[in-house]
């Protein structure tokens, strides 16, 4: 206050407290930069590298309709499933393997054959690629078949 009065009087320099407040606005902010340049822990984090969930494959044996639900519900979740036939009488077979064929379809996946009797239901998020039909037609399989 007195500098006030002394710089209104005349008899002392502006500069002086503008300097003064200058220097305690430069120490406020060297203080504020100090504070928020305090460096921050380091946490030990772990990522992994490896981010695709692990997909299961399921395997059914059908030997009734009704199991075909069962089946169905897994490509609604979006698990592939392997189905063996072999054990279900021909016509529940063709009813299963069109029901599910057309649940497949409706959830915009594939059918793939893999055997005599054996099916490959993937849903859309598998990508399903190359055949084993060339395999079965040549016959090249034809002697795991044949035990001797």
């Amino acid at each position: 206050m007195f500098q006030k009065v002394m710089t209104f009087l005349g008899l002392a320099d502006e500069e002086q407290p503008r300097r003064e407040e200058e220097l305690i606005d430069e120490q406020q902010q060297q203080q504020g930069q100090q504070e928020s340049v305090v460096p921050l822990k380091r946490q030990g984090t772990v990522v992994s590298l490896h981010t695709q969930k692990q997909v299961r494959v399921y395997l059914a044996e059908p030997e009734t309709y009704d199991d075909a639900q069962g089946i169905a519900d897994h490509l609604r979740n979006r698990r592939p499933v392997v189905v063996n036939l072999h054990k279900a009488p021909h016509d529940v077979a063709k009813r299963v393997i069109d029901f599910i064929s057309g649940c497949t379809y409706a959830l915009g996946g594939t059918l793939q054959k893999l055997g005599h009797n054996i099916f490959l239901c993937a849903p859309e998020n598998i990508d399903v690629q190359g055949s084993i039909s060339d395999l079965l037609e040549d016959g090249s399989l034809s002697s795991m078949n044949n035990p001797r």
